[in-house]
């Protein structure tokens, strides 16, 4: 089995970020630091971050509800900073399955299945995600419109144009969203763009998956069935 496959299979991360744990050096198959590509057969010994690594048999999936000022990383972080893995404290050893920005709160997926990790996180398995979004000002239906045609944006120092979306008025100030993309920051960007600053970004929906009444600071274990549907 190729090295990031079965850091993925162990629930450390998706293969992508198996990939970075590898290229950063975090990876020892018997003794001898990983390189991409690398196999892993029966009997080695794999240690990663400075713990050695087994597959996981019973998968998992957790439907977070994360408050904002949480940073979406399963590394400890430097300074005041609180990563989820650490705030979410669950017994067993799961990752985030994407990212939501540490200003912003609501629905997240963790799991410690990483393939599963690695098709929702595929930009052409096109899972919805639904966001509830609030401006500093109120808005013309125009904007909307604008919005789920695409919006111009700067992503990784080039323009980027946004795929088209459905988005529907909540109140004069209020909206919801709903993407099938997630670029960093991108909601923000895209109001930032159009004249708007985000005062407040909540995220409401995975694939099927919903926040519901799962209380800020809380989870539950959802089926991976769910996390598929769209």
């Amino acid at each position: 089995m190729r090295i990031n496959k079965y850091l993925a299979a162990c629930g450390i991360s998706s293969r992508r970020g198996a990939d970075r744990l590898i290229d950063a050096g975090e990876v020892f198959i018997n003794g001898q630091k990983a390189t991409p590509g690398d196999r892993v057969n029966d009997g080695d010994e794999v240690v990663c971050m400075g713990r050695k690594v087994y597959p996981v048999e019973n998968k998992v999936v957790l439907a977070y509800n994360k408050p904002s000022g949480i940073v979406c990383s399963s590394v400890s972080q430097a300074g005041d900073e609180i990563n989820i893995v650490d705030a979410l404290d669950y017994p067993v050893r799961v990752f985030p399955v994407g990212r939501l920005d540490k200003d912003s709160r609501g629905l997240i997926l963790l799991t410690n299945d990483g393939d599963l990790a690695q098709e929702i996180m595929r930009s052409c398995a096109g899972h919805e995600k639904e966001y509830r979004v609030s401006l500093d000002k109120p808005f013309e239906d125009g904007f909307l419109e604008r919005m789920s045609e695409g919006v111009e944006i700067e992503l990784e120092e080039r323009v980027y144009r946004t795929k088209s979306c459905r988005t529907y008025r909540i109140s004069e100030e209020c909206f919801g969203i709903v993407l099938t993309e997630g670029k960093n920051r991108q909601i923000r960007k895209m109001c930032a763009a159009l004249g708007y600053e985000v005062t407040d970004l909540l995220r409401i929906r995975v694939g099927g998956v919903k926040l519901k009444d799962i209380p800020e600071g809380s989870y539950v274990e959802v089926d991976s069935a769910d996390v598929r549907s769209v």
